[in-house]
């Protein structure tokens, strides 16, 4: 399991473990993990981790969140990333399985993949998923994410109280692997998932 090791002006605070799915850093109280600064946004960032990866998302934070130096709106985490909020240090710890980048052994990826979407004004129109995440939907209302990993394709839903649907089932939090020609429905929108 991965965690983060959270430093502040050079003390170290503490370590958490990745234990949910999506965990979020801010300044208030609800957060899964409050970092107790002004310069910190209410809502800063989130961590969300989909089977092996984790993917660190800018929440619309007022001083932006960093990744080993550079500004970021979402990022897939690697070993002893450095992440940067405010006045907060934060080292991201990977469990061993993900390879760093640059490694001698490259990992085996699945076969290229779009979604085709099946209704409505854009039938027909094309979306490939060459990048590690792919985001569908609104944020607030319903959105999905569909993850490339080592293994293959998965699909999740992360926000809005609108359950999007995976072969006319409700898709929940838990990554459900994609196999070429499931369907997918958001807010009446069908796409269809197929590998190459």
């Amino acid at each position: 399991m991965a965690k983060i090791l959270i430093t502040r002006e050079g003390v170290p605070e503490r370590t958490v473990q990745l234990t949910k799915e999506r965990m979020t850093l801010g300044r208030h109280r609800h957060n899964d993990i409050v970092l107790e600064h002004p310069a910190v946004s209410g809502e800063h960032a989130a961590i969300t981790t989909l089977l092996d990866d984790s993917f660190l998302e800018d929440l619309r934070s007022t001083n932006g969140t960093f990744v080993n130096g550079h500004r970021i709106d979402r990022h897939l985490l690697q070993n002893r990333d450095v992440l940067k909020l405010a006045k907060y240090r934060i080292e991201f710890v990977a469990d061993g399985i993900r390879p760093l980048s640059g490694a001698a052994v490259a990992p085996v990826l699945p076969p290229s993949a779009y979604i085709e979407v099946l209704n409505g004004s854009n039938a027909g129109k094309r979306l490939a998923l060459s990048k590690a995440q792919t985001s569908l939907g609104r944020t607030g209302v319903q959105v999905v994410v569909i993850a490339r990993t080592d293994t293959g394709y998965f699909a999740a839903h992360t926000d809005g109280e609108r359950i999007p649907l995976l072969n006319s089932l409700a898709l929940g939090a838990q990554p459900q692997p994609l196999i070429d020609g499931d369907v997918l429905e958001l807010s009446g929108t069908q796409m269809t998932f197929r590998l190459g």
